[in-house]
């Protein structure tokens, strides 16, 4: 059910990249808010005739650890809302300038200042996703209740928690299992352990093409060249089951946390995973790290006296567009150097690609089941312009998070799980396609579905699907 919801603020958008240019015409035809004033501040700001005809402001400036401040005092009131979408600039700065603005605040990953990800002094442990969240916990244990900010909501890390809970909705319906009648009161670990889900990809295939095809020392991709690097570079993450039986290769243990997650020695980019989507069916994608993978793993833990008793394995599996994926194989050739140009792909798209962004549920009674959002670059751009098919799925992400943080504008620091799921999707869901759930037939390993349990634990475990 549509509401508008009141607002007298100023959105202040920090970075003009890609995501930014998705979001911000979405934001001007929306119903949900009513938006009087936007300033967008970046460094670099190209082909902004359309926005500012519109009124849109901007003003020219990086944000660095010495300037923010003074360049944010500017422009931010009490009552305001930073939406951070910009790359090296610290989302936990950003964080705790906002609460102390009285102003509301969101981001679509957790970022670090420039040579975060890769700061020689840190140990790869404290590189990871897992680590940047738990400097975000921790700010939110310091700052307490105060003007919300909604931290990594963008399509995945983000729209993709809610997607996992209405597909377990989905898929305890079809195997009869009983659910509370506000949904609200779902145990979320109790309904994955009673269905024995055994393992959790977050898998998403993107079959946009281009008719121009990648050049030599080119990255091209779909979204955020800088932050695909970024991830990629990053090591390898993974919430880190109770079926499983054998340590893999290069695994290594958090020493602070709940120690939900583990990481590879080795960049997420470089690590293969089978995976299976709607689109193409079983394909390879590359275990990129994300936020979700250690905040979802502490959603869908069971400890019972303190013990462990169950959790998933869970992970993003993404197989981007084919001119991303050889773009990635180019960089790791390069020593992981990047590339001299880099390429967003918008008007060239052929007609017809897709993005498969969703959850595939394995290890149950019926085998393997795959929830989730499919957005032709038709659909994308038939409904707002400056989108393909992947952004418009992060940028209905942020307005649906936009959205919740005006209507709970004092719930302090949140993460996708301490929200509403399906007030989210309610306001996301005209911008994502069709949402669709399917099950198959597909393991990992080839075999034919069996019955569930322990005896099918073998069928599940992540040696499979890093087996070739």
């Amino acid at each position: 059910m549509e509401r508008q919801v009141p607002f007298t603020g100023h959105l202040v958008f920090i970075g003009f990249g890609s995501i930014a240019r998705a979001t911000l015409p979405l934001l001007l035809r929306q119903d949900h808010v009513v938006v009087k004033q936007i300033t967008v501040i970046a460094p670099v700001i190209d082909q902004n005739i359309w926005f500012k005809e519109r009124g849109i402001r901007f003003v020219r400036k990086a944000l660095t650890r010495q300037t923010y401040a003074q360049t944010l005092d500017r422009v931010v009131k009490r009552g305001d809302f930073i939406v951070n979408l910009s790359v090296e600039v610290s989302s936990l700065e950003l964080m705790a300038y906002a609460f102390e603005k009285g102003a509301l605040y969101l981001d679509t990953c957790v970022e670090p200042w420039a040579g975060g990800y890769d700061d020689p002094h840190l140990d790869l442990s404290h590189r990871t996703n897992y680590a940047l969240r738990y400097q975000v916990l921790d700010l939110q244990k310091r700052l307490g209740k105060g003007p919300t900010a909604v931290v990594a909501h963008g399509a995945n890390p983000g729209l993709i928690t809610h997607l996992l809970k209405a597909g377990l909705v989905e898929l305890a319906m079809q195997l009869k299992q009983p659910l509370p009648q506000q949904r609200g009161g779902v145990d979320w670990a109790r309904l994955c352990m009673d269905m024995r889900i055994k393992v959790i990809h977050f898998a998403e295939r993107d079959s946009q093409r281009s008719q121009r095809p990648k050049e030599d020392d080119e990255f091209v991709n779909t979204w955020s060249v800088e932050g695909l690097i970024s991830e990629g570079s990053q090591p390898a993450e993974l919430g880190w089951g109770t079926h499983e039986r054998t340590w893999p290769s290069a695994a290594r243990r958090h020493r602070f946390g709940s120690r939900n997650a583990i990481y590879l020695e080795r960049p997420s980019a470089s690590v293969l995973i089978k995976t299976w989507t709607p689109v193409g069916g079983p394909c390879l994608g590359l275990m990129i790290t994300h936020h979700e993978t250690a905040s979802t793993a502490d959603l869908l833990t069971v400890k019972e006296q303190r013990k462990l008793v169950y959790r998933p394995t869970l992970h993003y599996a993404y197989h981007p567009c084919n001119d991303a994926w050889l773009s990635v194989h180019e960089l790791i050739g390069r020593g992981w150097k990047p590339q001299a140009r880099q390429r967003i792909l918008n008007g060239e798209i052929d007609p017809g690609g897709v993005d498969a962004l969703g959850v595939l549920l394995m290890g149950h009674d019926m085998n393997a089941y795959w929830f989730g959002s499919v957005l032709s670059i038709d659909e994308a751009r038939a409904l707002v312009p400056f989108n393909n098919a992947t952004s418009l799925q992060v940028a209905a992400g942020v307005m649906a998070g936009i959205v919740w943080a005006i209507e709970h504008p004092d719930r302090g620091i949140v993460e996708p799980e301490q929200m509403d799921y399906e007030r989210v999707l309610d306001v996301a869901r005209p911008y994502l396609g069709t949402l669709v759930g399917k099950r198959t037939d597909w393991t990992p390993t080839g075999a034919l579905h069996k019955a569930s349990g322990d005896a099918a634990a073998d069928d599940w475990q992540f040696e499979h699907f890093t087996r070739f």
